[in-house]
């Protein structure tokens, strides 16, 4: 919980404090990062153990990560959806134009490295496991949440993890966060653990990223997408 609180406040005071997005551009890859490897590293998230099922099954997982990489693009791409206003564009020259490559470093790697770790553990682990606990019917609300498998099917939990992912995201991208949100949650019940939708939202920030590169070097401008 705690890398996921750090990451939402460094992203907040990105916005709120003028100026202040570039310098914490490295804080919002690495703290969260750090947190979470040195929590990994420390045995505090079992779920993160489970083996993957074989190569079969990751190739299940990068296909449905490319998958959604097309389902959040392709609305706006093909006009089916509005596109955001300039000003919610990642620019890549945030730490200016001399360190244009540093700035995209930091941003792929915390894109498609520390998001999809720091995101799915908070929702997907704790937060799909802990509302169980506060359903009535559901789990004793004196149960600890790590008690519960990773996969237990809820409805409630289902669709209030759906309604925080697609309102943790910006308003305009909210029907395609919603479709993913599904999607992840129904992949996580399928596959039976957390890695699996960790290396599918993985792939699919990796393809967006590399996807907006591409349009960048064909004077496309999709850095909305970042």
């Amino acid at each position: 919980m705690g890398p996921y609180v750090l990451f939402l406040v460094l992203v907040e005071l990105g916005g709120r404090i003028p100026g202040a997005e570039g310098a914490l551009l490295p804080l919002k890859v690495l703290l969260p990062g750090a947190w979470v490897a040195i929590c990994a590293w420390r045995g505090e998230y079992p779920e993160l153990r489970v083996r993957s099922g074989g190569a079969a099954g990751q190739i299940a997982d990068v296909a449905v990560g490319l998958g959604v990489a097309l389902l959040w693009a392709g609305p706006y791409l093909a006009g089916w959806l509005p596109k955001p206003e300039a000003g919610d564009a990642f620019d890549p020259a945030l730490l200016g134009d001399e360190r244009r490559a540093l700035a995209l470093t930091l941003r792929g790697l915390g894109f498609a490295a520390v998001t999809p770790f720091v995101e799915e553990i908070f929702v997907r682990s704790f937060l799909i496991r802990w509302v169980e606990t506060l359903r009535p019917g559901g789990a004793p609300s004196d149960t600890d949440f790590r008690a519960l498998p990773v996969a237990r099917y809820g409805a409630w939990s289902f669709w209030l993890t759906v309604a925080w992912f697609s309102a943790s995201h910006a308003g305009w991208e909210l029907p395609v966060a919603f479709a993913t949100g599904v999607i992840y949650n129904l992949w996580l019940y399928r596959r039976g653990h957390l890695g699996a939708v960790i290396r599918a939202h993985a792939v699919t920030n990796a393809a967006l990223f590399a996807g907006v590169l591409l349009a960048d070097g064909r004077g496309m401008d999709l850095w909305y997408f970042l």
